[in-house]
């Protein structure tokens, strides 16, 4: 009896198909074809809609009330938008969701956080309570609970820029209500970043060895897992309160914090 492939869905956010970004997407997703089964979703090449209108809440002509609400309510009773189930479908079939896009003003591109929003719906990514404990099946559990996630991002600046010390921040924390405040938050755990920097300044042996260090990562991508996992909400770091617990790390408060320390 065979096993089956894991599947992966691929999320691509460039909207130049000569670009840097549009290589490392046709190369990762023809190495990762070969033992997965593939869904994809190239955002500019579909015209995916970013932004949330009327016919999201299940309306269009609009409805009044809590815009988490009125999406829950759509999700459950069917209504969302076509282009919404659809990716949904394609994210729920995933054990492997792939985020890839241009570090544009410190973030997103507005095509992926528009996608962000209207696929991640109450009742579909988030929303359940845990009957037992009363405490939202959050940071770490939910639907979309048991998905890993590589966010691959392509950065203008050196690794001194958004290093730990840098300018602009660093890497991580920039990318924190990504990785712990969208994927972490709705189950998703993600996977240590992957960082092409200098992206703008590689010629052509520079493009050939990214390409080539990505595809190496992917070789390797089904045993994975993050180098210094989140905290999961249901193991009590933050018992009885919205912040970490004043015993560990004190002190501290970088986002540093919210991972796991081994030793």
């Amino acid at each position: 009896m065979s096993l089956s492939r894991p599947t992966v869905h691929w999320i691509h956010a460039h909207p130049q198909e000569n670009s840097l970004n549009a290589r490392l997407f046709r190369d990762g997703v023809e190495a990762l074809s070969r033992d997965h089964d593939m869904e994809v979703t190239d955002l500019y090449r579909q015209r995916f809609d970013p932004v949330l209108a009327a016919a999201d809440l299940g309306d269009p002509d609009g409805r009044e009330g809590s815009v988490v609400d009125l999406m829950g309510d759509a999700y459950a009773a069917g209504r969302l938008p076509a282009d919404v189930t659809e990716e949904q479908r394609k994210l729920r079939a995933a054990d492997l969701v792939v985020l890839q896009f241009p570090l544009w003003w410190y973030g997103t591109p507005a095509i992926l956080k528009g996608w962000l929003d209207r696929v991640l719906t109450n009742g579909f990514a988030y929303g359940p309570v845990d009957p037992e404990t009363g405490v939202p099946l959050r940071y770490g559990d939910g639907p979309l609970a048991g998905r890993r996630a590589l966010v691959i991002v392509t950065a203008g600046e050196d690794d001194r820029s958004i290093g730990d010390r840098g300018i602009s921040g660093d890497i991580d924390s920039l990318l924190f209500p990504l990785t712990h405040g969208t994927l972490w938050y709705t189950g998703i755990e993600p996977l240590d970043l992957h960082v092409v920097h200098d992206a703008d300044a590689l010629d052509a042996a520079g493009v050939e060895r990214e390409s080539a260090r990505l595809l190496e990562r992917l070789s390797g991508i089904d045993d994975e897992s993050p180098s210094t996992p989140y905290r999961r909400l249901r193991d009590g770091d933050y018992s009885g309160t919205r912040a970490l617990r004043a015993d560990l790390l004190p002190g501290r408060t970088d986002l540093g914090i919210h991972r796991v320390v081994s030793g």
